[in-house]
């Protein structure tokens, strides 16, 4: 049986999908997927929780699929997580994402991961902000000083103006660095940075608590983005239990988050279902948007950035 030639997939690195992938584009194509993955069937997204294979003692690979027929997208992340590479200055997570025709199987694209899962995972909290963070939101509190504290920072300028930033990271070193590149105010304790703030982030590799209740203004935003495992935690009990709690998948949610899962808070729904007005944001009350990050979102993201690749005149062979 004859076999037609298939082209391989041309590699898109990380500087190339930094170009061309934008907050103001980004944003909007994540709401629609969040949308659409709470509506269940008739939103036209398969996805599985994602599939962990631990190596030995040395590390791990995430494998994360999904399809959303809505957006004509077919895509599958792989992360893996490798804690000692770093001593052979390595880089302890790498990410690539395969892009596939949903038409016929055949691989279209793979492209580097790490950029993508910064930026869409800030995207999701950027989502979050517009529709339960207070209009007037101002003060911004960010609880770590990594890649994503920084993507953070960039996303959520898009959905509220705020003039006031803190940081706070264990090491405050670090948290002067990301402080003086953003023009924040680098804080010394959490305490410092949390109080009276009306969005706070949490992108910590915490595995306690280490942000409590009463350093938190009564109907502030917290986007809780850290503690991806069951067993860490990022915010104590006074918050998972006094709070209006959403996730972006409320099955992911129980598998994984430590936050709902230790504290046996109660889970109101899914952000997409705010968004879609299929559940009310009670007034004056502090929110929780609890982010696992979904393959969904990879899968959308890896799209838009072929189509801007495409737009920028790449000949459709490079693609």
């Amino acid at each position: 049986m004859a076999h037609s030639s298939v082209d391989p997939p041309k590699y898109i690195d990380a500087s190339r999908v930094k170009e061309v992938l934008k907050y103001e584009d980004l944003i909007p194509v994540i709401e629609g997927a969040l949308v659409n993955f709470s509506a269940r069937e008739s939103g036209g997204i398969v996805q599985p929780v994602r599939t962990a294979v631990q190596v030995e003692d040395r590390g791990f690979l995430l494998v994360m699929p999904a399809y959303s027929a809505k957006d004509n997208a077919l895509a599958v992340k792989l992360v893996t997580g490798f804690p000692e590479n770093e001593k052979q200055g390595l880089p302890s997570f790498i990410g690539n994402i395969m892009v596939l025709d949903p038409r016929n199987g055949l691989p279209q694209a793979i492209m580097d991961g790490i950029v993508i899962t910064d930026m869409r995972t800030a995207g999701a909290s950027a989502v979050a902000t517009k529709y339960l963070a207070s209009k007037d939101a101002r003060v911004l509190c960010i609880l770590g000083s990594g890649a994503q504290a920084r993507s953070h920072a960039q996303a959520l300028k898009f959905v509220r103006p705020f003039t006031e930033i803190r940081v706070w990271s264990r090491t405050f070193a670090n948290a002067q660095k990301f402080a003086d590149e953003i023009g924040a105010k680098a804080c010394s304790t959490v305490e410092e940075a949390a109080s009276g703030a009306d969005v706070i982030v949490t992108v910590t590799l915490a595995t306690t608590p280490i942000l409590c209740g009463k350093w938190v203004k009564s109907g502030a935003l917290i986007n809780s983005v850290g503690a991806p495992r069951p067993t860490w935690r990022e915010l104590d009990d006074e918050i998972m239990q006094n709070s209006f709690i959403v996730t972006d998948s409320s099955e992911a949610a129980l598998k994984e988050a430590g936050d709902v899962i230790l504290s046996k808070a109660t889970v109101s729904g899914e952000i997409g279902d705010v968004i879609s007005g299929k559940l009310s944001v009670p007034e004056g009350k502090t929110k929780v948007f609890k982010s696992l990050g979904m393959a969904v979102e990879d899968v959308v993201s890896a799209k838009l950035v072929l189509s801007k690749l495409k737009e920028s005149e790449v000949p459709p062979s490079a693609l």
